[in-house]
């Protein structure tokens, strides 16, 4: 069986309006004026991850639900400018849509808009299969259609990978991703216990790898039963927001781990990655390049002591 595409990410295409706000919480008032002006742009998780990967080099596909509208088209067009394959299933209910509030250390309050969605959605399994089966790995949102998805991608050979953003470690929605991947990502934002979550998701599922981003203090990487902390990585210019720092970090490590490197090397480009994405505005979708987080790679190997990458292919 050919698998041509290196990646095939499903679901997470959306558009989001992006709000500077003076704090988070945002006391209630009557009205607030934003000079830094309200934005909207092409660009949720799966279509974060998808450029990510796509700049990095690897041949990327995207598929999801898309509405004939407006944001549908940005979304569209988001593909079409960055020359990564997009295949759209009609969405009649409109493009998945966010507002996220962002505040002036960087953090993030995001509002999703449900309505754009129905219980019976589906991906047709005659347009994921093909798709997948030509894949080396298919990376899955977390959005409602792509539960229904993982048994047939199961059934296609490919490897897996989801992230379960915030999750609690409670939440029964995120339990079938978290059971069916080989690598998963969570934020441990909501985690009283990075290192037992972890440890359940491997034992319970099929997971290889899980990573626990956390920010500032870098990461938790689980792998060969083994819990390590991956120390932050200095971004290379002032932290603006951290919106879209945890699909940047999935994507290169998905990059290290298709092109052959071990986890912990695969954590050091997510963390490379994850910083890079800090210091570029909500607004803007600017992924880091191949050369460039190889180069950042090997400056983080000569300031620290870090292993650092071997040639890549």
């Amino acid at each position: 069986m050919s698998r041509d595409i290196d990646v095939l990410v499903l679901g997470g295409a959306g558009v989001d309006t992006i709000v500077y706000v003076p704090e988070l919480p945002l006391p209630y008032a009557d009205s607030y004026m934003i000079d830094s002006g309200i934005r909207t742009r092409a660009g949720q998780t799966g279509d974060f991850v998808a450029v990510g990967l796509s700049a990095l080099g690897m041949n990327t596909h995207h598929l999801d639900l898309l509405g004939a509208d407006p944001e549908g088209e940005l979304v569209r067009a988001l593909h079409r400018d960055r020359g990564i394959a997009l295949t759209a299933v009609p969405q009649p209910a409109g493009t998945k849509r966010a507002v996220n509030l962002v505040g002036p250390d960087s953090r993030r309050l995001s509002l999703y808009d449900t309505s754009r969605a129905h219980a019976d959605d589906r991906i047709p399994p005659d347009t994921l299969r093909p798709l997948a089966e030509a894949s080396r790995h298919v990376h899955v949102s977390i959005t409602h259609p792509c539960a229904h998805a993982l048994p047939l991608l199961r059934e296609t050979g490919a490897g897996l990978s989801t992230d379960l953003h915030d999750w609690d470690g409670e939440n029964p929605y995120h339990e079938p991703f978290a059971l069916a991947a080989d690598v998963v990502f969570l934020s441990a934002a909501a985690l009283t216990d990075p290192e037992r979550t972890l440890r359940d998701i491997a034992g319970r599922g099929r997971a290889e790898v899980v990573v626990a981003t956390a920010g500032a203090e870098g990461a938790y990487l689980l792998a060969d039963d083994r819990l390590t902390h991956i120390p932050p990585v200095t971004p290379p210019a002032p932290v603006i927001d951290s919106n879209g720092a945890g699909d940047a970090f999935a994507a290169a490590f998905l990059f290290g781990r298709l092109t052959g490197e071990p986890p912990h090397r695969c954590a050091l480009y997510g963390a490379v990655a994850g910083a890079h994405a800090c210091t570029v505005p909500s607004t803007e979708t600017d992924a880091i390049t191949r050369d460039a987080l190889l180069a950042r790679v090997a400056d983080e190997r000569r300031r620290t002591g870090r292993p650092g990458p071997p040639t890549v292919p």
